[in-house]
């Protein structure tokens, strides 16, 4: 038996270990369009590998899976973040739980990961075909065998095919599946950052870090919270990220150009903000505004919100009265940002949208349409915010994917 893997990224690569460990007399191949296996897993987590998340402060699946979440639940159930820290671990690779919940390698060296997987294929006898590009994937109903087509190299039958070529930006990056007409949803980018206007205030800040922040996009109900970057092209960081993914089809219809409003507090309400305004006005009456602030801003982005809130950074902590502090802490707890545009987070590139979920059994990732053709990864529409929630999914479907296909 044949059995042919489209795509050398997480989930790919780990489908083709364990369905070898199950079919060691299996012929498996693994058939990728680029030049190296796992070249996006190399780069996750700035080369760290933000590999999984412990979920210890995941209230709802939805959180972290705008798209996906009910699939998730359910594979779960199979092999899930607790299982894949023990797979790893057992395979020699000792790991990290950060007080951000997200899990790295101890090494902190993303290869360990790389070079982990691309040993377990080899010692299980799996075949890596790099610069195979697939045109398109065709089955033969009276046989029930697929012939997948290459660009510039010789078609391949399969008796069983796992589709886990990972996210298109585009629609003609599935173009491959038309053959098999399974209906998909039309991609668009996620996670991504946001751009503000050139040369705005804040972009001389690039670098500045506010470690407990929340960004809402106006005009919804979308918002997120957690740590907040400010670039030379705008807003980066978790906070940001996450929203971006929140409001992937939103933003995108808009072409990114939307409104968001930032509390720079956090989770803090207008009232606790004043609060604690009041209280350093109190310590602080004869200490110029620039020379006294709220301990969760440095002083350069404390300054220039001042700019932006036409408030005069020499005045006295004395001489501010009512109206300034009501003025400072609205725009402090609701600053409002013109987005114009999105600026991709390098390498990390995520896709909302792929092959429909309805497309495949929720059991068993197997297509409804075809018996023998798996989907596994962001081929299908699932996603996830940053944290290592991404690379969890491609574990857990890579599992589910190789269980599924050794049973059949």
């Amino acid at each position: 038996m044949h059995i042919a893997i489209i795509g050398a990224g997480a989930a790919g690569c780990f489908a083709a270990i364990e369905i070898k460990r199950r079919q060691p007399d299996a012929s498996v191949a693994v058939y990728e369009a680029g030049v190296k296996a796992l070249a996006k897993v190399a780069v996750t987590g700035g080369g760290r590998c933000n590999l999984t998340n412990s979920f210890e402060h995941v209230k709802s699946l939805e959180e972290v899976y705008p798209r996906g979440a009910k699939l998730m639940k359910r594979l779960f159930k199979t092999f899930d973040y607790h299982s894949a820290y023990q797979w790893f671990e057992r395979e020699g690779v000792s790991l990290t739980i950060q007080t951000d919940d997200c899990v790295f390698p101890q090494s902190q060296d993303a290869m360990q990961i790389v070079d982990t997987l691309l040993a377990l294929m080899r010692r299980h006898g799996v075949r890596l075909m790099l610069r195979h590009r697939a045109t398109a994937i065709c089955r033969d109903d009276a046989s029930g065998r697929y012939t997948i087509e290459f660009r510039d190299k010789a078609p391949v039958e399969a008796d069983r095919v796992v589709v886990a070529t990972g996210g298109s930006p585009q629609s003609s990056g599935l173009s491959f599946l038309a053959p098999l007409s399974l209906p998909v949803v039309a991609p668009v980018p996620s996670l991504f950052s946001f751009c503000l206007e050139k040369n705005h205030p804040l972009t001389a800040l690039m670098g500045t870090v506010v470690e407990h922040a929340s960004v809402r996009l106006v005009g919804s109900k979308l918002s997120a919270s957690g740590p907040l970057l400010i670039t030379h092209w705008g807003l980066s960081g978790p906070a940001a990220l996450k929203l971006s993914s929140y409001a992937a089809r939103i933003l995108q219809e808009a072409d990114y150009q939307a409104q968001v409003a930032v509390n720079w507090f956090g989770s803090l309400s207008e009232a606790e903000v004043m609060s604690q305004f009041l209280s350093i006005a109190k310590a602080n009456q004869q200490k110029q505004l620039s020379s006294a602030w709220p301990s969760q801003l440095n002083n350069r982005l404390w300054c220039t919100l001042l700019e932006l809130c036409h408030i005069r950074a020499d005045m006295r902590w004395g001489e501010a009265g009512t109206k300034t502090i009501n003025r400072l802490t609205a725009m402090l707890t609701n600053h409002t940002l013109a987005i114009v545009g999105r600026n991709k987070h390098k390498e990390e590139f995520v896709t909302c949208g792929g092959v429909a979920l309805t497309a495949v059994s929720a059991n068993t990732l197997e297509s409804k349409m075809h018996s023998g053709l798996y989907l596994a990864g962001e081929v299908l529409d699932i996603d996830a915010v940053t944290g290592g929630f991404n690379l969890q999914a491609a574990w857990t479907m890579g599992y589910v994917v190789a269980e599924n296909v050794a049973k059949g």
